[in-house]
């Protein structure tokens, strides 16, 4: 396997390291963390200047169309910044689905201003007890001129400030894909506050009226949509927990390298050095199956088992690593001026989001059981 990316892939993901760091110094999160939505505005707009929020978005609608391993590569570099930008619900679950899945109307009203930083469109894929947006319990009903949904949706970034949220609602037919206005009648917001301290919403609808413009797929083609949405966020998810865990490790490295105890440096303690070096050997794991799941999607290819690994270690492996920077760190990684705990407490949200590893074995176990039995018989 050859995972070297193409050097116009390379040089955007150098842009994006370098923007990035130039917003998240220590005080610059600090501001942003007292607002009322953990969200950079200025950040986005730069994101958006040097082209970074259309890599998954064709040239013809205002993007770059370097494709879903490139947009994978921009989550990796927010997670080693904790950058305050919906990458995921914005640029993966909503723009990526309606890029493949949406009618050439609805992508040239939508992508072009997403790829500006001009409009928002989140994503609304998980429920109470339900993170699969292939099977929702949200319900549709088909009236004159679109449809009506009611239901509840759960931690949907930037939900006041939409312009529309992607989801998926059940009818008697099978799903449906809509894009649903955030300030339509019938629609409540209610603030939920996230592990990382960010501000999310509760979506509760009660019987908000789509218009047919606004819906995106419906039956066969609905499920396909969501199925995608499903999996390009999973990988998405374990991309930003790559450099999420790195910059922990390097966090850590660099500490225990200044940190002296009986004389000498801690980290050339050997049981310090072991515990930083597997660290870097999970986090090197975690980046071998997110570049195989992301380079599966990027090229349309079955990717269902290699995603669930991706998650499946990204859930380890943030567990691992922020304990083992938290433990090699004593009380100073607890310590909010020092910049460790918001990144344990992002690998903690990342690592519940979407399936967490022991459900997901679960699910991996059973379709491997139901394929040795379907060869057995």
């Amino acid at each position: 396997m050859n995972f070297t990316i193409s050097e116009e892939q390379q040089s955007a993901q150098q842009l994006a390291q370098q923007i990035l760091s130039d917003f998240t110094d220590v005080d610059k999160l600090k501001v942003i963390e007292q607002q009322q939505e953990n969200f950079d505005t200025g950040l986005w707009q730069a994101l958006a200047k040097a082209g970074l929020l259309g890599l998954d978005i064709a040239e013809d609608q205002g993007g770059t169309g370097l494709g879903f391993y490139s947009l994978t590569t921009l989550c990796e570099e927010v997670g080693r910044t904790v950058a305050p930008v919906p990458i995921i619900p914005v640029l993966v679950s909503a723009a990526g689905t309606l890029r493949r899945f949406a009618s050439d109307t609805q992508k040239d009203q939508w992508l072009p201003g997403i790829a500006s930083g001009a409009t928002l469109i989140s994503a609304a894929l998980e429920e109470y007890n339900n993170d699969d947006p292939t099977i929702p319990s949200c319900s549709a009903q088909k009236m004159e001129g679109g449809y009506s949904i009611s239901g509840t949706k759960i931690c949907v970034s930037q939900a006041p400030s939409a312009a529309r949220i992607l989801l998926s609602a059940q009818t008697d037919a099978g799903i449906v894909v809509a894009l649903v206005d955030p300030r339509a009648a019938g629609v409540t917001l209610n603030a939920q506050i996230v592990t990382t301290g960010e501000t999310r919403h509760e979506l509760v609808m009660a019987k908000v009226q789509v218009p047919t413009e606004d819906i995106v797929a419906i039956g066969s083609e609905a499920l396909a949509a969501m199925d995608w949405a499903h999996l390009a966020t999973r990988t998405a998810l374990a991309a930003m927990a790559v450099g999420l865990c790195d910059k922990m490790m390097r966090i850590t490295g660099q500490y225990t390298s200044e940190r002296e105890q009986f004389g000498r440096p801690i980290a050339t303690f050997q049981a310090v050095s072991h515990r930083v070096a597997d660290c870097y050997i999970d986090v090197e794991c975690l980046r071998l199956v997110t570049q195989q799941a992301a380079s599966l999607i990027n090229e349309g290819h079955p990717a269902r088992d290699a995603v669930q690994i991706a998650k499946i270690w990204c859930g380890n492996v943030t567990h691992r690593v922020s304990q083992a920077s938290q433990h090699c760190h004593g009380g100073t990684g607890v310590d909010r001026d020092y910049p460790l705990f918001r990144y344990c407490q992002w690998a903690r949200q990342i690592e519940l989001t979407s399936g967490s590893s022991a459900q997901l074995t679960g699910e991996l176990g059973q379709t491997i059981c139901a394929e040795y039995l379907s060869k057995a018989g």
